[in-house]
């Protein structure tokens, strides 16, 4: 297969995406009974998400990158375990994997087990060369190189259990925002997708903000009002709830808009309905806490041009990705290419 022909079937699933038939649109209704976290709305937001990844113009560069990168090489198997934190989050490494010329074998989340599925159905529809280099599995064996995602505890035991072979080991990472208190409630808003999006349970979501000292963030709760209705959401309201409480009986400092609990923290993983911040004097020295933990943080938010090694991206941005922006700053293309 050309990657002409590999190219030309991403192109059709990412307009077939734009406009989901009845099947699709069913699948998505229907989510939320194998994960009661992927209502039809954030299940949208994530379909949304990958056909903006695979418009034509973002194909054509980063096809054209891994045809310079390609030379003569023989297709390994390669095993993808995938999460399930969010809708289809695993979708970018099997893409990869297939625009690379080697043939997956995918180990699917229970947390995801039809829509992935269903859009590498639709790309062996649309190019059935595909159906050669596809293979879901229920267990992972026979495999020449290792791509899995999870949290820490279970990265421990993939480094024991694919430790012999090449592999990309993802851990749990954290996405962060620096605030600078000159954004427009406009920004502020954007920012509330960042934060709010698949419930804030994805590596990219806003889990702390880095504010000046002093920062009052009255604008920043008006600002982020309209995704009130998130509390709707039975988990959702748990967490806070929960988390509300346990402040409440500590007697914790705490803010509180009815949705969403923020609170000073040195740490960058808050729990659900919790964002952690943490003040700084100067921009210079978030930037050097920033550094001290790059390898904990996803990407960052902010307007402000930071010198860091991280991936930054504007306001409301962090969910919506390029083919390029490889998790955890491992490009998955040169990994493939190099087995």
């Amino acid at each position: 297969m050309t990657q002409e022909q590999r190219k030309a079937a991403f192109k059709h699933l990412g307009n077939y995406l734009q406009n989901p038939d009845e099947h699709l649109k069913t699948l998505i209704s229907n989510a939320h009974y194998s994960n009661a976290w992927f209502t039809p709305e954030e299940t949208r937001k994530a379909i949304n998400g990958i056909s903006h990844m695979l418009n034509a113009e973002d194909l054509d560069t980063w096809m054209d990158d891994v045809k310079n990168q390609q030379g003569n090489f023989t297709p390994k198997k390669i095993g993808l375990v995938l999460a399930g934190n969010i809708p289809m989050v695993g979708f970018h490494d099997i893409l990869s994997v297939m625009a690379s010329g080697h043939i997956a074998l995918i180990k699917s989340s229970s947390q995801d087990k039809d829509l992935i599925p269903h859009l590498v159905n639709k790309l062996i529809e649309f190019e059935p060369e595909f159906k050669n280099q596809i293979n879901f599995i229920e267990r992972l064996e026979g495999f020449d190189a290792v791509i899995a995602t999870g949290s820490n505890n279970t990265s421990r035991y993939f480094e024991y259990y694919f430790g012999k072979v090449p592999h990309i080991i993802r851990k749990n990472r954290n996405s962060i925002a620096v605030l600078t208190g000159e954004e427009t409630r406009d920004e502020l808003h954007l920012l509330g997708h960042d934060v709010f999006d698949f419930f804030g349970m994805g590596c990219r979501n806003i889990s702390k903000v880095f504010v000046p000292n002093d920062y009052d963030f009255t604008t920043f709760f008006e600002s982020v009002e309209t995704y009130k209705n998130i509390v709707n959401h039975n988990k959702y309201c748990n967490n806070y709830e929960y988390n509300k409480s346990i402040y409440l009986i500590n007697r914790e400092k705490h803010f509180d808009n009815g949705f969403l609990l923020v609170k000073k923290d040195e740490r960058l993983a808050s729990p659900l309905a919790v964002l952690y911040y943490e003040e700084y004097d100067k921009l210079e020295s978030a930037e050097a806490l920033i550094l001290l933990h790059s390898e904990q943080i996803q990407c960052i938010v902010s307007k402000s041009k930071l010198n860091v090694s991280n991936q930054q991206v504007g306001f409301g941005e962090s969910q919506k990705p390029k083919l390029w922006d490889y998790a955890d700053g491992v490009n998955t293309i040169e990994f493939l290419l190099s087995l």
